[in-house]
């Protein structure tokens, strides 16, 4: 069959539009560049659309770490009564609640704003490289196939897809290959905030409080859930090995999990978000065994549907009211940039020179039923990552953003949160716009960080002046 080749020419080309994709398109446009976003997807937001919180735009301190595009999309949020506010669960950092569909209008509004071009349904397929250059990126969808050529090529796949099709080196999972299970998020209204707060109250050795030392501050778990109550809100969670879930695990009324996080979405509905689902040793890499997890997953929400309409109050009444459009994936490539994000950097709180986001939350590597692991940022604190961590190593115009960026397996288990994901976005983007009107033929591991930095203050994101 004769295939006809389409092409297009864009200044920026950013390939998937999760929350990373998200703040470099918007970071590219907002600096004139024309940026196309491509997503295999029908919208775009990504995790931002499932309920879940921005995790790691606010540290343990509560301090904010991550501006620039978040800002603009979370005052949408809030010109639109769809944001619930900054929360803390008492336990390891502090939470962005927001209603997620309300996020999916305020995401396109702000992209809108600055001329963001969107290609959805659109799957890319290859690349076309000459040297060390991307010159174009061959995507498909039902027009047929098309070229894209673009001067910088910004990868937010989650999965590194286009810098591994170039040639880029990559690390995966752990060392025995182990990967992090995939999840999917669900909602439920109609849930009473006092019953489940005074359960917890009554119920400290069944949450997971003061984890971080300086969230703790010296006080008792019972005067941590005292403060989670006079909160007022269900920021809520049950570990794992807690005796309440432990318990219903081993009665065979809960799957294994770590967790059953929970997590207001909407004041009006009464809806939260709750995060407990999980299947493991699975390869999100291989289409077939991704697509298996559903049926187990879709089990698995509906027995804690169950299991909380019948044992935790506050949920008597409650209903199902919605399931994430996509599962949840922690864990694949890690394509090798030019400075690999290590493990002290982000427990040690380190900044670096050439900082161009930041990320606070605490190092998060889920495994195989109860097992989590969950280790806190030094002192509350947060940590920089370096745009070296953004340039993917041998290629000249393609940077990575996102949990495919340039980090250890201990490092990426805190920067694949969507905070530091938008706010490296942005930094990757606003770079590429940069690049193209300032520093054309000059490889990204060249660039001028000290002027990106600058652009990047001057627009609001956070770089210096956190702990």
């Amino acid at each position: 069959m004769r295939t006809h080749i389409h092409t297009q020419r864009v200044d920026v080309l950013v390939v998937g539009a999760g929350a990373a994709g998200v703040g470099a398109a918007i970071g590219a446009a907002r600096n004139g560049a024309k940026t196309l976003l491509v997503d295999a997807g029908p919208t775009v937001g990504g995790e931002l659309l499932t309920g879940m919180t921005i995790d790691g735009a606010v540290n343990a301190r509560g301090e904010l770490v991550v501006g620039g595009a978040l800002t603009e999309i979370i005052d949408e949020c809030k010109a639109m009564n769809g944001f619930v506010g900054i929360l803390n669960d008492y336990r390891l950092i502090r939470y962005v609640c927001y209603d997620p569909e309300v996020m999916k209008m305020a995401i396109v509004k702000v992209m809108a704003r600055y001329g963001v071009r969107l290609l959805l349904h659109t799957f890319a397929e290859d690349v076309v490289v000459d040297g060390e250059r991307v010159a174009g990126v061959m995507v498909r969808n039902k027009t047929g196939h098309t070229l894209i050529q673009a001067d910088s090529v910004i990868d937010c796949s989650g999965d590194g897809d286009v810098a591994a099709m170039a040639g880029a080196a990559f690390e995966m999972g752990a060392e025995d290959g182990d990967l992090q299970p995939v999840s999917i998020m669900f909602r439920m209204s109609g849930v009473e905030a006092e019953p489940l707060l005074r359960f917890v109250r009554e119920h400290p050795e069944y949450v997971a409080v003061g984890e971080s030392d300086v969230i703790r501050g010296g006080r008792t778990d019972k005067q941590l859930v005292e403060a989670l109550y006079e909160q007022g809100q269900p920021c809520v969670f049950f570990k794992g090995e807690g005796p309440f879930l432990a318990d219903a695990i081993d009665r065979q009324e809960m799957f294994p999990t770590a967790l059953i996080m929970i997590q207001p979405t909407s004041t009006p509905r009464k809806e939260v978000c709750v995060n407990a689902t999980r299947v493991w040793n699975v390869d999100p890499l291989k289409t077939d065994q991704l697509s298996a997890t559903m049926p187990p997953l879709y089990d698995q929400v509906w027995t804690c549907v169950q299991f909380l309409q019948q044992r935790v109050p506050g949920f008597e009444n409650a209903h199902f009211s919605a399931i994430a459009p996509r599962l949840g994936v922690r864990e694949t490539r890690r394509i090798i940039g030019e400075y690999v994000l290590g493990d002290e950097d982000v427990a040690k709180a380190r900044k670096f020179e050439d900082g161009v986001a930041k990320g606070c939350h605490h190092i998060d590597i889920h495994g195989r039923g109860r097992e989590q692991v969950r280790i806190p940022v030094a002192d509350g604190g947060s940590y920089d990552i370096p745009f070296r961590c953004l340039v993917a190593k041998g290629l000249a115009n393609v940077l990575v953003a996102g949990r495919c960026m340039s980090a250890t397996r201990v490092a990426q288990g805190t920067a694949r949160t969507m905070g530091p994901c938008l706010a490296m976005g942005t930094a990757a983007g606003t770079a590429a716009a940069l690049r193209r009107t300032e520093n054309a033929d000059v490889p990204f591991r060249d660039f001028p960080v000290a002027r990106l930095r600058e652009t990047l203050k001057a627009q609001g994101s956070i770089i210096d002046g956190t702990h």
